[in-house]
């Protein structure tokens, strides 16, 4: 796990994302609300690339719907895995829930970083945290041992078929939280080598509870896709300063779904 000090993430880190707060702004992702100078990329007439005012890496972007339309993935999985392959290698796309880290709930989005900065894209790849579960409609399915938190992998050669995995597994995912909306995750896609690799961190809560004591006590981390992924980014240099290792694990067990729920949730695949 990597710590970083970025005080321009205090808007998102600190974003208020309950209903009333959405209702009473305006949408910062909207077309119509973007700052005068700010240039963008359409892509396939339905998203536009913009660069991220608050990155996170040296290149950062947000991709965001043209459309004013909700934070949910299962609509749009084809346009993740679309964008991952067109922007492979250099990028890797990320997508937060509404829930779990979208400090934009209600306007469809995805992010892109250079593809390896995230710890978890490289502890994937290796053999010691790998364990293969099963395969599906060739579609491999693993999770991570020794990493801390819960993870789930998808790997594919077949772009339909992936995506029709991943739908399946959101659905499994929701019978097995009991919610009949989008489950509460993280997800990062990338597109190596004429495949995809599809990494979901499934999510029991958004932010931890040191995330809500008095200021003395407050640790300012509201874990999202690159947080829970292993780059921790601490806005306050207060925290940056005094976090530690042991406080960072205590965070990603009480965020993460318990593992008999991931064991559950991949053995109702059908």
């Amino acid at each position: 796990m990597w710590l970083q000090f970025n005080p321009g993430r205090i808007v998102s880190t600190g974003a208020k994302v309950d209903a009333r707060s959405i209702r009473e702004r305006r949408c910062f992702l909207c077309v119509e609300n973007l700052p005068e100078p700010q240039k963008g990329i359409v892509y396939k007439d339905r998203f536009l690339i913009l660069c991220n005012p608050a990155p996170i890496f040296a290149e950062h972007f947000t991709i965001s719907h043209i459309h004013h339309v909700s934070q949910i993935l299962g609509p749009y999985i084809p346009a993740m895995l679309d964008l991952a392959r067109d922007l492979s290698p250099q990028l890797t796309v990320f997508y937060n829930g509404p829930k779990c880290g979208a400090s934009a709930p209600d306007h469809m989005h995805f992010q892109a970083n250079p593809t390896g900065l995230i710890p978890v894209e490289n502890a994937a790849q290796k053999k010691l945290h790998r364990v293969f579960r099963r395969s599906l409609d060739s579609v491999d399915i693993l999770t991570l041992r020794d990493f801390g938190r819960q993870v789930i992998v998808l790997e594919s050669l077949h772009r339909e078929n992936l995506a029709n995995v991943l739908n399946k597994l959101l659905d499994s995912l929701r019978q097995t939280v009991g919610v009949s909306e989008e489950p509460m995750m993280n997800v990062l896609c990338s597109f190596t080598d004429g495949a995809w690799r599809v990494i979901l961190f499934p999510r029991s809560k958004h932010r931890p509870d040191v995330y809500f004591k008095e200021e003395a006590e407050r640790v300012l981390i509201s874990p999202a896709a690159v947080d829970i992924g292993g780059l921790i980014v601490t806005p306050l240099e207060k925290d940056f300063k005094t976090v530690n290792a042991l406080l960072v694990e205590s965070i990603f067990q009480e965020v993460s779904l318990p593992p008999a729920n991931v064991d559950e949730t991949i053995l109702r695949l059908s």
